[in-house]
């Protein structure tokens, strides 16, 4: 039980649960570090065998650290550079099941495995990504890619 929830067994409905409470949590508010601190921490407490759980925004061409719940992180990201820069750059959700294994990998925190980058594009213009990494090889699967981009949905109204 998270916030009064109790989330379901099932992940698809799990996952539709945190988006409505992001939506409770969110509505009304208007000041985005707000909102991407509120939705770091309610990730970080539903998400288990994570390590890491926050934001990259775009700021002059590149990926700056924003609101995050974990170790301090890696301050700046190039497109293309990375995970989250690669995912920042084609504009697509990520991914990757061995980190170690991923050309150019980023190793802010040593004990990540496995990462889920999600780009947030709002009218076309990319914010930033959502970071989630993980201690676990393999950590991350397809219920949780389809459940992430759901929340990420719900956060980008709030943008």
């Amino acid at each position: 039980m998270f916030m009064g929830i109790e989330y379901s067994k099932d992940s698809a409905e799990s996952y539709r649960q945190l988006a409505d409470q992001l939506q409770l949590l969110l509505d009304g508010e208007k000041n985005r570090i707000a909102n991407l601190s509120n939705a770091s921490a309610l990730l970080s407490n539903f998400l288990d065998r994570t390590n890491w759980t926050g934001f990259y925004l775009m700021e002059e061409g590149e990926l700056v650290l924003g609101p995050f719940q974990g170790l301090p992180a890696c301050i700046r990201i190039p497109l293309g550079r990375g995970v989250c820069g690669t995912s920042a750059k084609r504009r697509e959700t990520l991914v990757v099941e061995d980190v170690n294994a991923f050309e150019g990998h980023i190793a802010c925190d040593s004990a990540s495995q496995s990462e889920i980058v999600i780009p947030l594009v709002k009218n076309d213009e990319l914010i930033g990504v959502l970071d989630i990494d993980s201690p676990e090889i393999g950590r991350f699967s397809e219920e949780d890619r389809v459940g992430l981009e759901q929340f990420a949905e719900v956060l980008l109204r709030h943008l």
